[in-house]
């Protein structure tokens, strides 16, 4: 059995960039940052940031370009896709990105500041084939801020 699966929690490093396909689906990207800090061998605190490229779809990227901000905490599930493409100068391009799946806030939306909870939302990542949409909704009273 194989296993594609990521998990990242931490902030958005810009407002998210919603667009709608010509087929009407709605697309979100997110760049999401996260930390790592540690001592090192000489008692000297060290610093790493990562940068991840995250990709939502349908209800899932609409919920993120209405609720999210840059700077705003988020957890993501999702799976890493590898996309290849061709620049405009003809030089071959790849990145690596999490589509994801399910998302967290965890941010309330006054002011940003943390909460003991999160508004949950999950989504469907597209397949290849089309699939019916479906009619589940998040209603507003559901979300906790």
């Amino acid at each position: 059995m194989d296993l594609n699966r990521a998990t990242i929690l931490g902030r958005l490093t810009r407002d998210p960039e919603l667009r709608s396909l010509p087929t009407g689906k709605s697309v979100a990207v997110l760049g999401i940052a996260t930390n790592r800090q540690w001592t090192d061998q000489n008692g000297q605190k060290q610093k790493q940031v990562e940068y991840h490229h995250v990709v939502l779809w349908s209800k899932l990227a609409e919920i993120a370009g209405q609720y999210l901000k840059k700077g705003a905490r988020v957890y993501i599930e999702g799976r890493l896709q590898t996309r290849e493409w061709a620049a405009q100068d003809g030089a071959k391009k790849n990145r690596t990105e999490i589509v994801g799946e399910n998302l967290i806030m965890l941010d309330s939306a006054r002011g940003g500041e943390s909460s003991s909870g999160g508004a949950v939302a999950t989504g469907q990542a597209p397949s290849a084939a089309p699939s019916e949409p479906t009619d589940e909704e998040i209603k507003v009273e559901d979300i906790p801020f």
